[in-house]
């Protein structure tokens, strides 16, 4: 049965994400004059879905939305991208959305984050769409979405041998049971350092914090450095992978989904886990050079172009 499985399976909420361009936030009591403004499809999952979608990967996407004018533009959303959309519509929670600060010159952002409608999401509503889970080759979620519901996505896919990556963001205290569900957690160096109490501010400490989600049971530590690349860990291999860059860095809000999107929709095509990473760096790469999250997503071939002039770590 293993050999039928396809594609990415994504458990994860949407949010209407509303981008200000500014040189600073403003202080509490003050009002500023921004420099620019876009609104466009957001969240964690929604993004790593169709970053996935794009880089050429089967996707469903699992979540709630409210039944409300942003519900509709992520159902249109999707539906361009080809996101199988898995979702019940809700009648009395709105779909999510997102205030997002970005820097103009420096692309560095901050965000705040209202899940809405997803952030109801159930154990019992993964069940419902248990099917949807064990048919994909790679299932992956994040923690915009109760922690329980993550769990049992997570538990369902390890009992049908689907590979799971789990995005522990934002930041926040996990249950221990979540761990050896993982085949793959894959954290930013601030993730990495609440879960574990060690900042991987050098590759030495990077390790150490892999070592400690290792002992916890994961498969692998895959934790993202930034400009420094990223660092896949397991106990037979620890390789620092290169940070691939395509350009002008105009906007990092949607780096990490796009690593995690390309990186799941590698895997789910039979790539080595080490090319997987590679193939998501070049994702993030992109996507870093163009305003907004989904929308900054690439296409297969901008990913395969970028790949073919770098030089592997």
């Amino acid at each position: 049965m293993s050999d039928q499985k396809k594609g990415v399976a994504n458990l994860g909420i949407f949010v209407a994400d509303l981008a200000f361009r500014a040189d600073r936030l403003p202080a509490i009591g003050e009002t500023i004059i921004g420099k620019g403004f876009i609104m466009g499809p957001g969240g964690k999952g929604a993004n790593q879905a169709v970053a996935s979608a794009r880089a050429g990967a089967k996707v469903s996407f699992i979540s709630k939305i409210g039944k409300d004018s942003f519900g509709d533009n992520a159902l249109a959303a999707w539906a361009k991208d080809g996101v199988t959309a898995c979702v019940t519509q809700s009648t009395i929670e709105p779909t999510g959305a997102a205030f997002i600060f970005v820097n103009p010159e420096t692309g560095e952002n901050a965000i705040i984050v209202y899940p809405g409608a997803a952030g109801t999401i159930t154990p019992a509503d993964v069940e419902a769409n248990a099917d949807v889970i064990r048919s994909a080759k790679v299932f992956v979620t994040q923690l915009e979405q109760p922690v329980d519901a993550a769990v049992r996505g997570l538990a369902i896919a390890r009992e049908a041998g689907v590979t799971t990556v789990f995005n522990p963001a934002p930041a926040a205290p996990l249950p221990d049971a979540i761990y050896p569900l993982c085949d793959y957690i894959a954290p930013n160096e601030t993730e990495a350092a609440m879960l574990t109490g060690i900042a991987p501010g050098n590759e030495d400490d990077a390790r150490r914090a892999g070592d400690i989600l290792l002992q916890r049971g994961v498969g692998c530590a895959l934790i993202t450095l930034g400009a420094r690349g990223a660092l896949y860990h397991t106990r037979e291999k620890s390789v620092i992978v290169s940070a691939i860059t395509g350009g002008k860095v105009i906007d990092t809000t949607g780096a990490g989904d796009a690593f995690v999107g390309g990186f799941t929709a590698a895997l789910s095509e039979g790539l080595d886990p080490i090319a997987a990473v590679r193939f998501g760096s070049a994702t993030a790469g992109i996507s870093i050079t163009r305003p907004g999250a989904a929308a900054s997503m690439p296409k297969r071939a901008e990913i395969d172009a970028l790949l073919a002039t770098s030089t592997p770590a």
